[in-house]
């Protein structure tokens, strides 16, 4: 049974994502390809890949793009990593009552950030069997603090951005 979440995982924005599929953030084109094994992490709908669906790996800036619409300077805190996103337009996630990527036992990193972008605290989760509810405490726990404005969550093995939550 799957509890329902008391935080909105955020996925990129439909705008940022058509930026994305011409120009990633580091000012590379973007490279289609079609998956062959599936279970890539999709960030544009917060799901894993099919086999034969056209996806691409770009370098993607959350908190610089956060930063641009919120009008905060993260300064030495922006930072850019590899994202698996659709190739085309994919209609963003689906409802879930359960967060993305959220397999029992890996090890997520997430960072609160203040509303400059700066970074205000941390924590490691690992995500217990009820995931929903680990989830829930840690963002809870996060957003206790009034300073922290949102919480991106990565993956410790990667580094790789999976989500956002904002308050």
């Amino acid at each position: 049974m799957t509890t329902a979440t008391k935080y909105q995982a955020r996925p990129i924005a439909p705008a940022g994502l058509e930026e994305l599929r011409a120009t990633d953030d580091a000012g590379r084109p973007c490279v289609p390809y079609t998956a062959t094994d599936g279970g890539a992490p999709l960030r544009c709908c917060l799901r894993a890949s099919r086999a034969g669906e056209r996806i691409a790996l770009v370098s993607y800036a959350p908190l610089r793009r956060w930063a641009a619409r919120n009008g905060a300077e993260p300064g030495a805190y922006d930072e850019q990593g590899p994202v698996f996103i659709h190739a085309g337009d994919c209609g963003g996630p689906g409802p879930s009552e359960a967060y993305p990527f959220a397999r029992p036992g890996a090890l997520r990193t997430l960072r609160r950030y203040d509303a400059e972008g700066r970074i205000v605290g941390g924590r490691l989760l690992e995500i217990p069997e009820a995931a929903t509810e680990g989830f829930d405490q840690a963002f809870a726990e996060a957003f206790a603090d009034p300073a922290v404005a949102l919480v991106h969550v990565r993956a410790v093995e990667y580094g790789c951005f999976h989500f956002e939550v904002r308050r």
